[in-house]
């Protein structure tokens, strides 16, 4: 079944024929995590790298933020069963989208966001595919936990 995962959403996974995707990742990233030892994987798709711009809106949409979203996606995977430490990390996104004088530099502070986040919580980044200015579709196949991600007409496997 294909699980669509929306702009400032996150979707969590157990079924093996599953397949989690998110599409328009320009400054926005997706995550993937994948614990292969139990089966269960998750996406997120966030659009800002910190919560701490607006505790408020953080409070009233975590999946929106790079360290709120991520603390919900990494413990609802663990409340499933999953180990953060087997969790194979992968991402996609953090393009340079209408903003050609880097004036808000959205996309690499959303890539630098989550690369601090994931230093701090001892996860390994296995494979990424960021920046450029075009958007991508990626996906999470739960079967085996690969990651593609579609990008100016390419397959590329993470």
């Amino acid at each position: 079944m294909q699980l669509v995962v929306g702009v400032s959403d996150a979707k969590v996974s157990n079924g093996s024929g599953d397949v989690l995707m998110t599409y328009s990742l320009g400054s926005c990233i997706g995550v993937s995590l994948h614990d292969a030892k139990v089966g269960i994987g998750g996406l997120l798709h966030y659009q800002l790298p910190t919560s701490t711009a607006d505790p408020a809106r953080a409070a009233e949409k975590p999946l929106m933020y790079a360290d709120t979203g991520m603390t919900w996606l990494i413990e609802k995977m663990e409340s499933m069963g999953a180990s953060r430490r087997r969790m194979a990390v992968r991402m996609a996104g953090a393009a340079q989208m209408l903003d050609d004088a880097k004036i808000f530099d959205i996309g690499r502070r959303n890539h630098t966001a989550i690369r601090k986040f994931l230093w701090q919580q001892g996860m390994l980044i296995k494979g990424e595919h960021v920046g450029g200015a075009t958007p991508r579709t990626m996906s999470l196949h739960m079967n085996d936990g690969s990651v593609t991600v579609k990008y100016n007409s390419q397959i590329i496997a993470l």
